[in-house]
């Protein structure tokens, strides 16, 4: 892999979305994983993506405000991260960010800080091309 490491995050999972339990290995997240949907306690891994993309992009977000010298205001960014059937019998996933920007009242200016964060958000890299990622900034679709 090319590219200096700057940190590793390093996790261990027991039986994986039935039944499973995850912990990192400093001990600061322990969850149970269960079945989306599923009646029993646990959490599951689109929801797990769903808070890692969200962070993510937030911080992706900070980094393009500091580069612009904008104040962003307090950023929220509400994720949802669709499980999908695909007609071959595999799953895919979707992702839609709705990304607040209450410093940035241009909704022109607020896509394209949007835009430039998923220009260097390490989750938008990684999936750019392999999932559907659905924006909007300020209620604006990007």
């Amino acid at each position: 892999m090319a590219g200096k490491v700057i940190y590793t995050a390093e996790a261990h999972v027991d039986g994986g979305r039935l039944g499973g339990h995850g912990r990192t290995s400093d001990g600061v997240l322990e969850v149970d994983i269960a079945l989306p949907g599923a009646d029993e306690p646990g959490t599951n891994p689109e929801q797990l993506f769903a808070v890692g993309y969200a962070a993510c992009f937030g911080g992706a977000l900070s980094a393009i405000a500091r580069r612009e010298k904008v104040d962003l205001g307090e950023v929220g960014i509400n994720s949802e991260v669709d499980l999908k059937a695909a007609d071959d019998r595999s799953f895919d996933l979707g992702v839609r960010l709705n990304i607040s920007l209450p410093g940035i009242t241009d909704p022109e200016q607020a896509k394209q800080i949007a835009t430039a964060a998923h220009k260097v958000c390490p989750y938008s890299r990684a999936t750019r091309g392999n999932i559907e990622v659905e924006m909007k900034a300020n209620g604006e679709a990007i």
